[in-house]
């Protein structure tokens, strides 16, 4: 089942459900996708018991509202606050070729030649998936930002004006809510953008943390459940008429050198992010980067992230906020 929520006439949200390649309705009385996600969460119930519980309305036309832009993130909360984005990476394994590389390269080396990105990478090859009942290494991690930072679907993804390079990451984000016992609970995955300045993080991998905090699109829709073991897609930018880069997407546990269990629980073994009533956008990394192949993005340039699974693509456009004076002024 796939659950978004988008903005009617009056700006109230609706949220709507539909099966992939199906046509979606409005669920009755739900106030919000976060509404559903704690009620279900709170309640010892599935989601989609829930949804049942409440019962369909009348039919949405997802396509109409994008092209009007009336979508909105597909979970949001009520205070931005406590929505947080974060993320994982060095997770991915890439195309076989990178794979052959990477492994030849963390197996042959001299462990004192690897460089620190070099040597987790290799920490994910080694201990990412761990047996039953085991702990697996942890994952670099990095903090985005909360909820003032989410672009909708359609949406522009701002570049701040002091950025170097507003660039895609195409990646799986895990959507989370924890409910009033302190437990998180997963809703499902959606397709994200994890927006980064990879010319600041170049200059020096101690800049990473800066070049993360930037916004991030997740979207159109979440798939309840479980992800699929081997997700394919295709990520592109169009500039114009024109499409400046394609690649395929790939994402899953077959293409990744961790779990989704162990980067969950990496992240949510931290008390602070078991806090009740919390949302959790949390994006598992990627493969595949334009900036890689020498893409210069400009403003006005279009990405989309598609994979079939997930419904429909996600889309925003780069723009570039104006320069700002920012001074501490002591009270």
């Amino acid at each position: 089942m796939l659950i978004s929520q988008i903005k009617d006439a009056n700006g109230e949200i609706v949220v709507a459900v539909r099966e992939p390649g199906g046509a979606a309705k409005s669920v009755n009385n739900a106030g919000s996708v976060y509404a559903l996600a704690m009620e279900a969460a709170d309640g010892g119930k599935s989601l989609a018991s829930v949804i049942e519980a409440h019962g369909y309305g009348d039919a949405v036309d997802l396509e109409k509202a994008y092209a009007e832009g009336r979508f909105l993130p597909p979970i949001t909360h009520p205070d931005a606050a406590h929505l947080h984005l974060t993320g994982t990476g060095l997770t991915h394994l890439g195309s076989a070729a990178t794979r052959d590389s990477m492994h030849k390269k963390t197996t042959e080396a001299a462990e004192e030649t690897l460089t620190d990105s070099m040597k987790m990478f290799k920490m994910g090859l080694e201990n990412g998936k761990p047996k039953s009942g085991e702990k697996g290494v942890q994952p670099e991690w990095f903090y985005k930002g909360n909820g003032y930072g989410t672009a909708a679907p359609g949406a522009p993804l701002i570049s701040p004006s002091f950025a170097l390079d507003g660039g895609e990451e195409p990646e799986m984000a895990g959507i989370y809510v924890i409910s009033k016992d302190g437990s998180p609970f997963r809703i499902g995955f959606a397709l994200s953008n994890e927006f980064s300045d990879h010319v600041t993080e170049r200059i020096n991998y101690l800049y990473l943390a800066h070049s993360k905090l930037r916004p991030a699109a997740y979207g159109p829709e979440i798939r309840i459940g479980a992800a699929p073991d081997d997700i394919r897609g295709t990520s592109r930018i169009k500039r114009g008429d024109k499409v400046i880069f394609e690649k395929p997407f790939l994402s899953g546990e077959a293409n990744m050198s961790h779990t989704f269990a162990n980067l969950e629980y990496h992240h949510f073994k931290y008390g602070l992010f078991r806090v009740p009533g919390d949302v959790h956008v949390h994006m598992f990394g990627t493969a595949t980067l334009s900036f890689a192949d020498g893409v210069k993005t400009e403003e006005g340039d279009v990405f989309e992230i598609e994979v079939a699974e997930f419904g429909l693509p996600l889309r925003n456009p780069l723009a570039v906020a104006a320069e700002e004076e920012i001074a501490v002024r002591q009270l």
